[in-house]
């Protein structure tokens, strides 16, 4: 029986390899189950007994990512991923050809707007944000701010083939996302409290 299981699972890794390989050299909606067949070394329904079709195929990965990327959120610190623990630019680093062509222009809108949203809620859980207290600032404005820009990093990363090593890029996001936490405080007066 663990052989069986041991060769769907070689099948599902082409499967997700070759499209993710797909993907990076041509727009989605281009790609064809039998393209994927073909760069997988499987027949068509093998893909069908594991996937609808390529957006599910696609919604699969992506969950699988996601879900990795909020383990690491929950299970490692700061100064975990400062000690040499794998923080999320080495996860991005370990699976390049996945995070690339999501974040490319050939890419899926629909991951850039789940990357978000994950980011979001990571900073809403790991930074003290109180609404009405920065100068006035909305802390969903706050977030959606530094949340776009930690994604925009990433995607720059990315799209310059990874200039820095995964830890300085931890190091610079962890020292750009701290002065989120030092913005200004203001009383009820509106006036700076110090």
């Amino acid at each position: 029986m663990s052989t069986v299981d041991r060769r769907i699972l070689r099948s599902q890794e082409a499967i997700k390899k070759a499209f993710i390989e797909l993907i990076s050299e041509k727009n989605i909606d281009d790609i064809t189950i039998q393209d994927i067949a073909d760069r997988a070394n499987v027949n068509r329904r093998t893909i069908y007994l594991h996937y609808m079709d390529k957006f599910d195929l696609l919604d699969k990965l992506i969950e699988e990512h996601m879900k990795k990327l909020r383990e690491i959120c929950e299970t490692t610190s700061d100064i975990d991923i400062l000690n040499g623990s794998p923080g999320w630019f080495e996860y991005f680093k370990q699976h390049y050809s996945f995070f690339s062509a999501m974040l490319a222009s050939k890419g899926s809108p629909f991951f850039r707007s789940r990357f978000l949203e994950l980011v979001v809620d990571d900073l809403k859980n790991a930074y003290n944000i109180i609404e009405g207290k920065n100068r006035g600032l909305s802390a969903d404005v706050i977030l959606q701010f530094f949340g776009t820009a930690c994604v925009g990093a990433v995607e720059w990363w990315f799209k310059n083939e990874m200039p820095y090593p995964p830890l300085v890029m931890e190091e610079q996001m962890m020292i750009l996302l701290d002065s989120m936490e030092k913005l200004p405080q203001f009383s009820e007066e509106g006036k700076g409290n110090t």
